[in-house]
């Protein structure tokens, strides 16, 4: 008995036996697309023998990197690998200080310097004493002589000479490893992460020279609205600073009537051209007073710096300026990426206007104001040159009304904390009491509110998108004295507005 096996056999072999002997013009057409399909290569391969023996030497080394060209285009290489992210460990910080300050304005380093995490030194003019806060600080270090150089400004300090070849001299301790170099003044308050991810947009391969110029139009006038104001600090990468330690001692004897050490680095990277690239998150702060409306009605950008901490009013009330500062830890290690963000929403019951910075404050305003003005500054203070008119910055501002029903009510952080499981941050700012004022406009006291709670998730691809405030929704609650408002991404469809 034959298997099926054995049959599929014989019926395989009989049909090739049949086929062999058909006649070739009664084959299936399927056969023949089949065949001519199969025949089109050693065709083609044959004319290319034919062309080519028929070009000149010069032709025939083309099409033969033509090939080669194709040949590593098709194929990817092997060895590729996605390069490691810009990290703190890839950042030297330089800052420069003075002997005499130094004893009160490291309080402001230590609020910030992490010395696991950080590399870089603070630059000296002259040793000084050593003292038990040391291990929370960077190392020191002594400026070389810079007696060869001629200083003739005016008003100004030779220490602009000393502070501007701080570039030059960190880059010349050849540390390892090294993509950006941070400079920055002993007053200067930087976010460590917001840095990073500023950095981490740009390759240190290329040359940068990275900052701000003043808030003050005045100072950019004096100076240059595209250079870097030092204490707002700035970041040179890697190849460039390479390229302008080559070049920075000789260039500094070319201006020695300029100011300070920003104007001199900037003098010395235009003459390399390479221009400012502005990055609106680094404060120069050369004004006077209240720092609330800058920071409450900060860009969509990461807050990456702050300067003149010594000058300006605390930036939270009844406080010294240290301590002060100290308060923004908080929320600076929970959520750092979304510190003193703006969202804008509205009370429609009691037409409000509420305003989160969050992280910092709340202001709850009478009537119903537009997104547009919202964004703007209030003038709390005023310009390094004592103006206090719109004309004197380099940014829009909005005056303060002296009617009381314009005047907002505000809300300072007290505390904050972060929810792992839900991934949510839970604010509580309380309400900062002034003298009581009288409004005749018929709308809800906002007196009342004694507290705000906001509840927010964490966002930690917040900067790798495109830059978009926040939402704000008030929500419903029993407790009393109290509001509660959630934010977050804005949904489909929903504006910041009525």
């Amino acid at each position: 008995m034959k298997t099926p096996q054995k049959d599929l056999e014989n019926f395989t072999r009989d049909h090739i036996m049949k086929s062999s002997f058909m006649n070739p013009w009664t084959l299936p057409k399927t056969m023949i697309f089949f065949i001519t399909l199969i025949s089109l290569p050693y065709v083609f391969y044959s004319l290319m023998l034919l062309y080519s023996s028929n070009i000149t030497p010069n032709h025939q080394h083309l099409l033969h990197t033509f090939h080669r060209s194709q040949h590593i285009i098709v194929s990817p290489s092997k060895n590729s690998s996605t390069p490691e992210k810009t990290s703190l460990k890839h950042i030297v910080f330089g800052i420069g200080a003075s002997a005499s300050t130094w004893e009160h304005r490291k309080n402001y380093l230590k609020i910030w310097w992490r010395r696991n995490e950080m590399r870089g030194y603070v630059w000296l003019d002259k040793p000084v004493k050593n003292s038990s806060d040391d291990k929370y600080l960077p190392p020191i270090k002594i400026s070389s002589d810079t007696s060869k150089y001629q200083y003739k400004h005016a008003i100004g300090t030779r220490d602009a000479i000393r502070i501007a070849r701080i570039v030059s001299e960190t880059f010349r301790l050849r540390m390892k490893d090294v993509r950006w170099f941070v400079m920055g003044d002993d007053d200067t308050v930087f976010i460590p992460d917001n840095l990073v991810t500023v950095l981490s947009k740009y390759d240190h391969n290329q040359f940068y020279y990275i900052g701000y110029p003043s808030e003050s139009h005045l100072q950019n006038l004096a100076f240059y609205y595209n250079m870097a104001f030092g204490g707002g600090g700035f970041a040179i990468s890697y190849a460039l600073a390479k390229a302008l330690e080559k070049t920075l001692d000789d260039c500094l004897h070319k201006y020695p009537t300029l100011y300070g050490s920003d104007e001199r680095i900037h003098a010395c990277v235009t003459e390399l051209g390479v221009p400012l690239t502005k990055e609106p998150g680094f404060h120069q702060f050369d004004v006077y007073g209240n720092l609330f409306g800058l920071l409450s009605a900060h860009p969509v950008a990461p807050l990456v710096s702050l300067h003149h901490l010594d000058v300006i009013e605390p930036i939270f009330p009844n406080m010294d300026r240290v301590k002060a500062v100290q308060r923004l830890l908080v929320p600076m290690k929970i959520d750092s990426a979304a510190l003193i963000q703006q969202s804008i929403c509205y009370d429609k019951t009691r037409s409000w206007t509420i305003s989160v910075s969050w992280g910092y404050a709340v202001q709850i305003y009478r009537g119903i104001v537009a997104a547009k003005e919202m964004g703007v500054p209030s003038r709390t203070f005023i310009d390094w040159n004592f103006g206090d008119e719109d004309v004197y910055f380099s940014l829009n501002s909005r005056p303060i009304g002296n009617d009381p029903c314009h005047k907002p009510f505000l809300y300072y952080l007290s505390n904050a904390l972060y929810n792992v499981k839900l991934n949510q941050t839970a604010s509580e700012y309380v309400q900062h009491r002034l003298p009581n004022r009288e409004c005749w406009w018929k709308i809800s006291d906002p007196s009342r509110i004694d507290r705000i709670e906001v509840y927010k998730r964490r966002d930690p691809l917040l900067w790798e998108k495109s830059p978009r405030r926040n939402c704000c929704r008030v929500s419903p609650t029993k407790k009393k004295g109290t509001m509660v408002i959630d934010v977050g991404e804005c949904r489909e469809g929903e504006i910041i507005g009525l």
